[in-house]
């Protein structure tokens, strides 16, 4: 068992029941709107804070699990028994040709592991995992190093994250297209989506005191649980 002492404290938000709520929210959005509302690419903007909502919450368990190991592991179990789920989902007309194209808790678990190497000063697995994200189907590829980059690094300097945040979404504000169906018309700007991975800021860098308490097994329940959902409803609604 490994016990991480002397924990640095966070001068950023540690209501991370209440973020992973609402994560969860925006990932749901996100699914609905991708499979019965494309159309309306509002659905894919709300979306856009889960991810960075996600990887700042893992973060904080980095910081202050008392077994790294077994918090990997629980990640791992989600990520592979979630997979099926999330091609029935998404893509049940190939279910064999997306096997491994993996869901998202496959990016938080290796994003997790690379951070786990960074902080240990263990480089070889901190690199083979920034390659296996680079090169391997994984979605985000390497963004959630780089933000949980920022967020471990810029842990009391909440300012300074914030700034370094901001700024890795920038690009998006002009990198949207008019052949883009999800970008963000703004007069003379066509804005990607990723731009909306903003709209988390305030919730990572501010305090909020909800005092709100789910259990943690909710959270792990809940991602292949909303899957078959949608899978059932587009069973039923012939989508």
């Amino acid at each position: 068992m490994v016990r991480l002492k002397n924990q640095p404290k966070l001068r950023t938000n540690l209501d991370t029941d209440f973020l992973k709520l609402i994560a969860v929210l925006s990932m749901t959005v996100d699914h609905v709107g991708a499979v019965f509302f494309p159309e309306y690419p509002v659905f894919r903007w709300i979306g856009r804070m889960a991810f960075p909502l996600f990887c700042y919450c893992m973060t904080v368990g980095l910081l202050y699990t008392h077994d790294i190991r077994r918090y990997l592991a629980r990640l791992g179990v989600l990520a592979l028994l979630s997979q099926p789920f999330w091609i029935l989902a998404f893509n049940a007309d190939d279910f064999l040709g997306n096997l491994l194209n993996f869901n998202i808790f496959f990016t938080l678990f290796v994003s997790l592991l690379a951070m786990w190497g960074f902080k240990e000063h263990n480089w070889p697995l901190f690199l083979g995992c920034v390659l296996l994200l680079a090169f391997v189907n994984f979605d985000y590829s390497v963004t959630g190093v780089m933000l949980m980059l920022i967020f471990y690094l810029c842990r009391q300097k909440p300012a300074l994250g914030a700034l370094l945040y901001t700024l890795s979404y920038l690009p998006a504000l002009w990198g949207g297209s008019p052949e883009d169906p999800l970008a963000c018309h703004l007069g003379p700007l066509w804005i990607s989506f990723e731009f909306f991975a903003l709209l988390a800021l305030p919730l990572i860098f501010f305090r909020t005191r909800t005092g709100l308490r789910i259990p943690k097994w909710f959270f792990y329940g809940y991602y292949p649980a909303h899957l078959l959902a949608i899978f059932l409803v587009r069973t039923l609604l012939h989508i």
